[in-house]
């Protein structure tokens, strides 16, 4: 519609005196000139450029005579001005034009009290005066007022009511050319519409209706258009009128008010109603008060723009400007511009006394409009796009041309859009092409019109753009000229001849390569319809041109025909077709019907908008042709607001015609005869309608939407029999749905269920000026106005429109075909959350409620426990119970979430549970939650189920808390809790990514001291509670041989293992199958058996006096650097914890290197191999810190002395074998880590196993080692010696791949058998001490040392495991993916 562009300009007319400030601003009908008046002077300044042309002015004496001047009317020829002024008198000025210049006139219909060649007076005494405008009464005498009868309509009988006070007469009155009378005021605030009942202008042939509820008018404004009278009323309101064609009363249309709800400050403190102005194409209305201010309103009353409130009103430190008074205005050319005259405003009281002669004056304001395509051309209501025309530019919505035509070039773009726009549908790549052209990004394209063309031309009033959004035509005041956006250049007429021989009259339009457009010729003196090649030079020699009998009113397309209406009430219908003539492209047109209207039309300037549509009261199923459903059906007509619909008329003999000819039965069936006409709708602003088909979204493709103004809109909606069932006979095929909308639409997207917009927004700069500066910038008075983009879903209004009248059939068919649309969950969250805060908040008792009926739709999809939930989220405590009335128990649906796997959402009905019931339903929910993501290694979760737990338990009464709270508890001791997450519960749907709900909440916490007990203290209840579940889990992963997720649940949630691990290491600990348990760590780790090589039989390493490659590669030189007594249990648990983490970024590493003790910096020392005949240590080969660049595979990091190693060829081979039969490096060093904790833990079974897999001897010497020391339990060493002899059978029969390590470790194995065989005590093992020596905890111990360096390590440093693992929580929080999924890990091993 109309937005308001930039800053308003300020006319330089400076007056010399009170007596030349302006008062007065009033256009001539063509909207070329401006007479502005002062009391004592006129003045006459032209449109573009804004200058003043002439001035008269006054001279002393019979300025003293006449009084001042006041009000202004021009001549409609423009030749003539009349001035009335204070004293009564009325002085007519001659315009003489220097120029010999012809001006062309287009029929424009008189304004404000000039009928045609008469002037029409009302003077205060009451009386009408007829005055010619050569200045002669015409002998007729003055009609009085009193004696003009006024009824409530024109049916009453003839003696109406009269006036009957002596003392009335019109305060301000206005033409209405397409209604033949006067809309008036009077003085005494009573309005009225006067029309004579003949021809002729007497006081007997006049008479008058007026509403009986107007009594307070002010002032008032005619729209020719749509035959609306405009009241402005002394409370504020604007009141528009229309009159009854039937009994010729007058009846409310619609109100124009500023309500509370958006203007709470200024709301009923506007004053009276001053100025109302119709813009010149009749499609908008501005509106001023006597407290000042400006609004602006759509035709039927959607409100576009109000200075009165935001940035209009408040400056940027938020103190109150007062509003600009205006005391008079007019409408530029085209409505580009608005003419003001500011009044005397007290908004300059503050500024210094030497500025206050200068701003304290009257000035000229303009006010820069930018508009709709819709307003002037129509016929674009059938395109996808959003144009807008300025005065010199074009704004559009469609990205960049050149970009749209390639898929994978619009892809690309889509991804640098500024996210500002992707806010209302975020969730990545959306569908179809079309749709992220379309939103693209929050930024116009704009267009620059050619400055050639604009210099004869000016103003621009005609705009089109093609549907592929490529190619744009603007048509001015004489010819047209089209601009490519692919190649970025315009094209103009090469002979400037004919371009000033045509006017473009009745709108232009793109049928594929060709314009459209119907002008006159005025060299021919003839009306045309013309088709131009885009391709070709703009010529009249490759112009199409077809001869039209009467002017050309308005033009559209549909698909391969042109429907247009012209000046004597008849639409005609063409046919196009395309041509090839040789190597040119050419139209043919030809003409297939023509319809007179004149019974149905009284005035052709009536009409807003023809269209030809497939569009029928009968829907595609029931229609008898297939090919109909597709045809030109039907003619829509907007009749001044009303739709009126002709419908083809296939009721004759013409549809059994078989005719052999199928182009002949085509032309038969194009031109059927039409129905009677239907009304549709009334006050309709534009129409929607598409010619594309898609079977699977009918409902919304052939549906036709309307804009209705203040209404908001409507969409007439097929209804289909469900799977093609034959319809009832008694249902309507098509149903009227209304609803209301936030925005202005300017275009539908029919697939997509988008309206698209455009809205006013505004910047302020005041602050970039001082309050003393040189004067008052205007700058400062007004804000930056800017034009933004803007779109609206509309899917769930019309879905709960349906389900309003039990069509929930149609409601879920037409649900079903969008599902697939990004935005659809948030579609069914705002329709269950409309229609719960509408009922839930209502104070009258509903009788027939429609949450349930919108509940138990919404069950129909599978999003229905998180639209539910999410709902609920978002709304207030209050409204849970009415919700949950509806749509079930929370918890049902919970355990529906657990059932169907989806965590996630079954953690926000936590949230609802804990706030509906008791703590003890809560905590048993939670629980469930708990170990099922537990089982699921949903780590995240976990962590948060462990706080929310603890939350439960801390203390809080046994009643839920009457309003969810939503306070963040500290996480002193724990990790944080639901890192960045949102905790505004208005947050929508689309912010989340499509499939991944992720858990966005925050924890509602009891308020009080609960969330202050944080401390591992062993006396809680709860924390045992949380414990027992914890070591359960622990138990059954260990009992299944899953070591991997072991693992990682133990870093993930900080659990600590190797103190459990010493307390089950007689009972879940220990291994019962050692095949079993050996398979299962294959497969787990992705570790291969191993196998025999070819040339095993001459190897060097067959017998066992050669180490194994891994031992050889990364022997530590020495490990004694190393060994140092802060290595104690509580740091290798730091990097136990991060060394399961896989996907911790750099930045979070780095932290950690640095807030870590020292050894935690040492990097690797990798050694030469070195030939001593000592045995490697487990851990030598992943010495690796987290600071340490070693990856798979990655062996260059050994000393380059290697190079000089004498290896023969057969010990290459083997290497390479050896190498080959390794599992993937991440495996190896999780496995090597495992082994640390096992050791550390003393299940020396485990660590068997995990030594086998990786082929350490060295593993079955220190297991040896420590058995010979006293303290080892001969049960255990008796279920190694069983599990060692099953896997030695397992290996001859299945595995000999392993026979090879097993003969190497046949001696250690023998002398374990010797030790089991003597008799060891059970109780000479004490398990008080956790922590191992220092050479366990990074396992480097040599073979050698005796085990006398194996004292236990003091309580105190075993004690600082549980310090150390708190500090491991906050390791893992940064932790958001699972880590064991991808492959991918960061490990270390101390």
């Amino acid at each position: 519609m109309y937005f308001l562009s930039g800053w308003p300009k300020r006319l330089l007319c400076a007056p010399r005196g009170p007596a030349e400030a302006p008062l007065h601003v009033q256009s001539d009908p063509r909207r070329a000139f401006f007479a502005v008046l002062a009391p004592a002077r006129l003045s006459i300044w032209y449109s573009r450029p804004s200058v003043l042309i002439v001035t008269y002015k006054e001279p002393a004496k019979s300025s003293a005579q006449f009084g001042s001047y006041k009000q202004a009317e021009w001549r409609p020829d423009s030749t003539m001005i009349a001035v009335s002024t204070a004293n009564g008198y009325i002085l007519f000025f001659h315009i003489a034009s220097s120029r010999g210049d012809k001006y062309l006139y287009e029929p424009v219909y008189p304004n404000l009290q000039s009928v045609l060649e008469d002037l029409l007076v009302a003077t205060s005494d009451g009386l009408l005066h007829l005055i010619h405008w050569e200045g002669m009464t015409n002998g007729r005498k003055a009609i009085n007022l009193s004696t003009v009868p006024f009824s409530v309509d024109l049916q009453s009988s003839r003696v109406g009511s009269f006036l009957g006070f002596a003392d009335v007469h019109i305060k301000d009155m206005e033409y209405c050319a397409t209604l033949d009378g006067f809309a008036v005021v009077f003085n005494d605030g009573k309005v009225g519409f006067i029309t004579p009942v003949s021809s002729r202008f007497t006081a007997e042939q006049l008479h008058g209706v007026w509403p009986q509820d107007v009594i307070d008018g002010t002032c008032v404004a005619v729209n020719n258009k749509y035959r609306l009278m405009a009241f402005g009323c002394a409370s504020g309101s604007v009141q528009v009128y229309t009159i009854d064609n039937t009994t010729g009363a007058m009846l409310l249309s619609h109100k124009l008010e500023l309500t509370a709800k958006q203007y709470p400050d200024i709301w009923n403190k506007t004053g009276a109603v001053k100025l109302i102005r119709w813009s010149p194409d009749n499609s908008a209305v501005i509106v001023t008060w006597e407290y000042g201010g400006l609004s602006l309103w759509s035709v039927f009353g959607a409100q576009l723009i109000c200075t009165l409130g935001g940035d209009f009103a408040y400056r940027s430190d938020g103190t109150k400007k007062d509003p600009l008074k205006i005391n008079s205005m007019s409408w530029g050319a085209e409505g580009y511009h608005l003419w003001v005259i500011s009044g005397f405003g007290p908004q300059h009281a503050e500024i210094e006394s030497d500025l206050r002669s200068i701003v304290k004056q009257p000035s000229i304001l303009l006010f820069q409009f930018i508009k709709s395509v819709l307003t002037v051309n129509p016929c674009m209501s059938n395109q996808e796009q959003v144009l807008l025309q300025g005065e010199d530019r074009l704004y559009l919505n469609c990205g960049e041309a050149s970009q749209t035509q390639n898929p994978k070039s619009s892809l690309a773009r889509t991804d640098h859009m500024p996210n500002r726009e992707k806010s209302p549908f975020a969730d990545g790549g959306l569908e179809s092409q079309g749709l992220s052209t379309l939103l693209g990004h929050r930024h116009w394209h704009v267009v620059q019109i050619s400055s050639t063309y604009l210099e004869s031309n000016w103003p621009i009033r005609f705009s089109a753009i093609d549907n592929l959004g490529q190619n744009i035509a603007v048509a001015g005041k004489f010819g047209f000229a089209h601009y490519s956006l692919l190649t970025k250049k315009w094209k103009l007429f090469g002979n400037i001849t004919q371009e000033q021989n045509m006017i473009v009259t009745g709108g232009l339009a793109w049928w594929n390569d060709f314009m459209v457009l119907a002008c006159y010729n005025l060299s021919d003196r003839q009306e045309e319809l013309r088709l131009y090649l885009r391709t070709s030079n703009l010529d009249n020699a490759f112009a199409h041109v077809t001869r039209a009998p009467a002017e050309t009113l308005l033009l559209s397309v549909f698909r391969d025909m042109v429907v247009v209406f012209r000046a004597d009430c008849s639409i005609c219908l063409y046919s196009i077709e395309r041509k090839f003539d040789g190597s040119n492209i050419t139209a043919s047109v030809q003409v297939l019907q023509e319809v007179s209207m004149s019974r149905y039309i009284p005035h052709p300037f009536l009409v807003v908008s023809v269209t030809l549509t497939s569009v029928s009261t009968e829907n595609g199923i029931t229609l008898k042709m297939p090919q109909q459903a597709r045809d030109a059906e039907s003619i829509m007509l907007n009749l001044a607001g009303q739709l009126i619909m002709m419908q083809r008329d296939r009721s004759g003999p013409q549809i059994r015609e078989k005719d052999s000819n199928p182009n002949q039965r085509k032309l038969v069936s194009k031109s059927l005869p039409f129905c009677p006409p239907v009304v549709l709708a009334q006050s309709v602003e534009n129409v929607w309608t598409t010619c594309r088909a898609n079977k699977q979204k009918r409902h919304l493709l052939e549906a036709l939407w309307l804009s209705c103004g203040g209404a908001g809109m409507k969409v007439w909606l097929p209804l289909f029999p469900r799977d093609h069932r034959k319809p009832h006979s008694f249902l309507s095929q098509r149903i009227m749905l209304p609803f209301h909308i936030n925005i202005y639409p300017l275009a539908v997207l029919f697939e997509d269920a988008l309206v698209l917009g455009a809205v006013n927004d505004t910047v302020l700069y005041d602050s970039l000026y001082t309050r003393t500066s040189a004067r008052e910038q205007l700058e400062v008075l007004f804000p930056f106005c800017v034009v933004e983009r803007t779109s609206q879903i509309y899917l769930h209004h019309i879905l709960r429109q349906l389900l309003v009248r039990n069509l929930g059939e149609q409601a879920l068919l037409l649900a079903q075909s969008c599902a697939a649309l990004p935005y659809f969950p948030h579609v069914l969250e705002l329709m269950l959350h409309e229609v719960l805060e509408e009922e839930a908040t209502s104070r009258e008792p509903i009788p027939d409620p429609l949450l349930p009926t919108v509940a138990k739709f919404i069950t129909e999809f599978p999003l229905f426990l998180q639209t539910v939930v999410h709902c609920a989220r978002k709304t207030e405590y209050a409204l849970w119970n009415y919700l949950f009335a509806a749509v079930g128990n929370p918890k049902d649906l919970f355990e529906e979430c657990l059932m169907a796997q989806d965590l996630d959402t079954a953690a926000s009905y936590l949230i609802i549970l804990q706030n509906m019931e008791v703590p003890a339903v809560s905590r048993q929910h939670a629980t469930l939650l708990f170990n099922t993501a537990l089982e699921q290694g949903k780590w995240d979760l976990c962590r948060h189920m462990i706080r929310f737990l603890k939350a439960i338990g801390s203390g809080e009464a046994e009643t839920p808390p009457s309003t969810p709270t939503a306070q963040e508890p500290s996480s002193s001791g724990g990790f944080e809790f639901f890192r960045n997450r949102s905790i505004s519960l208005s947050q929508s749907a689309e912010n989340v990514p499509p499939g991944k709900f992720n858990l966005q909440k925050t924890l509602s916490m009891p308020s009080g001291p609960s969330g202050k007990r944080w401390s591992k203290d062993s006396d809680c209840a709860e924390n045992m509670y949380i414990d027992m579940m914890l070591w359960r889990h622990a138990r059954r992963l260990l009992e299944d041989v899953r070591l991997k997720d072991l693992g990682c649940f133990s870093a993930q949630l900080g659990f600590e293992l190797i103190s459990w691990l010493c307390k089950e290491r007689t009972r879940a600990a220990r291994v019962d199958n050692f095949v079993v348990a050996l398979k299962r760590l294959h497969k787990d780790f992705l570790w291969p058996f191993p196998i025999i090589p070819a040339s095993s039989i001459s190897s060097p390493f067959k017998n066992g006096k050669c180490r194994t490659v891994g031992e050889q590669l990364l022997k530590s030189q020495s490990a004694d650097p190393f060994i140092t007594p802060e290595m104690d249990a509580g740091i290798s648990n730091i990097q136990r914890s991060q060394s399961w983490l896989s996907n911790i970024g750099p930045t979070h590493h780095d932290a950690d290197i640095v807030s870590s003790p020292g050894p935690q910096m040492q990097d690797a020392f990798l050694s030469p191999l070195s030939n001593k005949g000592d045995e490697c240590s487990i851990g030598s080969a992943t010495d690796l810190t987290e600071s340490s660049s070693m990856v798979d595979g990655d062996w260059t990091m050994v000393d380059e002395n290697f190079s000089t190693l004498s290896l023969t060829q057969s010990e290459l081979e083997h290497i390479s074998m050896e190498l080959a039969s390794k599992g993937p490096h991440k495996s190896q060093v999780q496995l090597r880590y495992l082994l640390h904790i096992f050791m550390e833990a003393g299940c020396l079974d485990w660590c068997v196993v995990i030594g086998l897999i990786l082929r350490e001897s060295s593993v079955v010497s220190q297991i040896l080692s420590i058995a010979q020391s006293s303290e080892m339990d001969g049960e255990m060493l008796q279920n190694i010696k069983t599990g060692l002899h099953a896997v030695d059978r397992w290996a001859s029969t299945d595995c000999p791949g392993y026979k090879p390590f097993l003969n190497i470790i046949k001696p250690q194995l023998q002398k374990l058998s010797e030790i089991t065989e003597e008799q060891v005590q059970p109780d000479t093992f004490q398990p008080i001490t956790v922590g191992k020596t220092p050479e366990q905890s990074s396992p480097r111990a040599e073979e050698s040392r005796g085990s006398s360096s194996r004292a236990s390590i003091s309580q105190s440093e075993t004690g600082s495991n549980s310090a150390v693992s708190r500090k491991e929580e906050d390791t893992t929080q940064a932790d958001e993916e699972e880590p064991f999924q991808d492959g991918a890990y960061d490990c270390c091993v101390s």
